[in-house]
């Protein structure tokens, strides 16, 4: 295995027989998307897209925690820049395409270690498919902090678990666990904590094993048809319209450690 970045980033990027493993690197904040982290991850996307040594894609995070989301304490001192030109507003991002990542074209398997929160679940709703360790969770807290979504969490969750499971998961806040994320087919498999990454591993080999350029076309087909882009646009629209009128920095400074401890005894 290559490791393409220095141990200590915050986001790392290693390649091995043909995947690039993407990995989000700041334990102690829960990996949550600081500006460093929002410039960087886009960054490494790219280069792992366009390496010939690369066919398929792993976005994962360094335990305990996939993604808590944007950084509430960086958004709280920072008012409403915080990502600026990540798309994270809802409008296109500095790629030119809504939502968190850049316009790749290999597969992107998400391989969720452990809470995936907000802003971190967006991430994991952007990825092709979910592979869950038996400690993922995934909640949606746009509303206990008092921002919105903008990477496409009203258009790809109901997708996922249909529409009044998902407006529960938004209106209530709570953490739908594991086991309850593969019954309801936000993710594709669960499996035991230590057997995470290899399992992922082998259904990117599965993916290597056909043709590459079919892979390619197919999944391009997949986002053509099920991109909803009238759906993404007022989800743009009404943030935007969230944030001119309602947002306050701070209010997300004094709700943040209420979510963080309450994400943290679920």
């Amino acid at each position: 295995m290559t490791m393409i970045t220095e141990p200590d980033s915050v986001v790392l990027l290693e390649v091995s027989e043909r995947i690039a493993t993407i990995t989000l690197n700041r334990p102690a904040a829960r990996n949550a998307l600081s500006s460093e982290v929002l410039k960087l991850l886009p960054t490494l996307m790219k280069q792992a897209d366009a390496s010939d040594d690369v066919d398929v894609i792993i976005l994962t995070g360094t335990d305990p925690a996939f993604c808590a989301g944007l950084d509430l304490k960086e958004l709280g001192s920072s008012g409403k820049n915080l990502g600026s030109g990540s798309g994270a507003d809802g409008r296109p991002n500095a790629d030119g395409v809504r939502g968190p990542f850049p316009g790749i074209s290999k597969p992107l398997i998400g391989a969720v270690n452990g809470v995936a929160i907000t802003g971190g679940f967006e991430l994991a709703l952007n990825c092709d498919f979910l592979v869950a360790s038996e400690n993922a969770k995934f909640g949606d807290t746009h509303a206990r902090v008092g921002v919105m979504p903008g990477w496409g969490l009203t258009v790809l969750l109901p997708q996922a678990v249909g529409l009044r499971r998902a407006r529960e998961m938004s209106m209530t806040g709570n953490f739908m666990l594991a086991d309850e994320a593969l019954t309801r087919g936000l993710v594709n498999h669960v499996v035991p904590h230590d057997e995470l990454l290899p399992f992922t591993r082998k259904l990117a080999l599965d993916i290597i094993g056909n043709d590459q350029p079919g892979v390619r076309q197919i999944r391009r087909t997949y986002a053509a048809i099920h991109a909803d882009t009238e759906g993404w646009s007022i989800e743009a629209r009404d943030g935007a319209h969230w944030r001119d009128t309602q947002f306050s920095t701070e209010k997300v400074a004094e709700r943040r450690e209420s979510i963080q401890n309450r994400g943290r005894r679920q």
